[in-house]
């Protein structure tokens, strides 16, 4: 059986090593992470093919098979993340605030490493670097607890990212990959609250609730993303149909992509239509209220709860809206903060679409796919996060720092005097 505290005391005693690397070193640690692993790219992707058969064979559904996929492309792309966070400014140590009070003391606000991250995620290999380079480059140890349909490629990536480590002098427990699957080991590494600082789970809506509920440990979550369009009345309709496309055809099983398609009622007799045959052509099927069956007959009835889905497939729920309030009213009833888009040339219409919705990102004219940490400038992200505590939205280094205070004076005491 797995001791589990151990390995998680271990990494806590390896995040310190990391902690106390220079800027230059630790930028140093992940180029040769992501050399290493362009160098096991055979051993990689032959593990990540033994993990596809297994996960055909259990009849893993299209959207997870496509979220395990490995192939040169991507994984070339997963070192190429790594070579960006490395090329990112280190928040450690960074002075976010400075101040002299009336009592002449010097109040800092500097940023330090949160310390262990517990990463608990399903399917996604690429996950094991992105969380790894992240976590490093901002100070901290990271503990990997992937799910069993990927733990071959795991294995084989998390292999050339600890040589890479211990290369550079940093113990390979920095970066500790848990090979006991067993959910009771989960549950307790999730009990550790004197040693792992955050967890951030990354998957299907059900592993997140788990996470969520069984956790002792602080946890950064988004359930599940129910991202919208909507199609103002003055919105460029071409514009509109690139950012539908886009949206929702490029990766359906990204939780960036579009969910719920909303048009606005003086405008639906035109765009519909061409929604209608720009999905059609990529095989997506459309389930729409009365209205949009009014326009376009031969589409799935919608019911509520298709207003609610994250279908992370070929699958989009649309709805005819009688104003942009409507929109909003729509979006706050059945939407879960991750993104949301608007199309319009109003930009009054814009303002009030931006100031009404709490989302964590939302989109001006441009596609949901952005919402991303890598497109909006943070590297590769470790997750999204929809809870509104120290980070909100995606989430970058910053996101795995936190500000203390740092106070400098000349021997001021507070109550005593002479």
């Amino acid at each position: 059986m797995t001791d589990i505290r151990q390995l998680a005391l271990q990494c806590r005693d390896a995040a310190q090593a990391v902690a106390a690397l220079s800027t230059d070193a630790r930028n140093a640690m992940l180029l040769a992470m992501a050399d290493a692993l362009e160098a096991d790219a055979p051993a990689i992707l032959a593990a990540n093919a033994g993990d596809l058969q297994a996960a055909r064979e259990k009849g893993v559904a299209a959207a997870m098979l496509d979220r395990l996929r490995l192939d040169d492309s991507r994984l070339s792309g997963i070192a190429s993340a790594l070579r960006e966070v490395a090329a990112l400014p280190d928040p450690v140590g960074q002075i976010t605030r400075r101040e002299t009070r009336p009592n002449g003391i010097e109040v800092e606000r500097v940023r330090t490493p949160l310390g262990v991250v517990a990463m608990i995620y399903e399917a996604r290999p690429n996950v094991t670097a992105d969380a790894a380079a992240l976590c490093l480059k901002a100070g901290n140890g990271v503990i990997l607890r992937g799910g069993s349909e990927a733990i071959r490629s795991n294995l084989a990536i998390t292999a050339a990212l600890q040589r890479a480590l211990e290369a550079a002098g940093v113990p390979a427990a920095a970066l500790t990959l848990v090979e006991d699957l067993r959910r009771e080991t989960m549950l307790e590494l999730l009990q550790l609250t004197d040693i792992v600082d955050l967890a951030i789970p990354r998957g299907g809506e059900g592993l997140i609730r788990f996470v969520a509920e069984h956790a002792r440990v602080p946890v950064i979550k988004h359930y599940k993303g129910v991202c919208h369009l909507f199609v103002d009345a003055d919105a460029d309709q071409d514009l509109a149909l690139r950012l539908l496309v886009d949206g929702k055809v490029s990766r359906p099983s990204a939780c960036n992509a579009l969910e719920t398609l909303l048009v606005h009622a003086d405008i639906a007799d035109a765009f519909l239509p061409r929604a209608a045959d720009a999905m059609r052509a990529h095989g997506v099927e459309l389930r729409g209220d009365a209205a949009t069956q009014a326009i376009v007959p031969d589409v799935v009835p919608a019911t509520e709860e298709d207003y609610d889905a994250e279908y992370l497939d070929l699958v989009i729920a649309v709805r005819v809206v009688d104003s942009l309030d409507a929109a909003i009213a729509h979006i706050r009833r059945h939407g879960s903060d991750h993104t949301e888009v608007i199309a319009t040339r109003d930009e009054a219409s814009a303002a009030k679409f931006v100031q009404a919705l709490r989302s964590a990102v939302v989109m001006v004219n441009a596609s949901s796919r952005f919402s991303d940490g890598g497109e909006l400038g943070l590297g590769a992200e470790i997750g999204i996060s929809t809870t509104r505590l120290h980070s909100y939205g995606p989430m970058g280094l910053e996101a795995l720092t936190v500000e203390r205070f740092v106070v400098r004076g000349a021997g001021q005491t507070r109550n005593l005097h002479g």
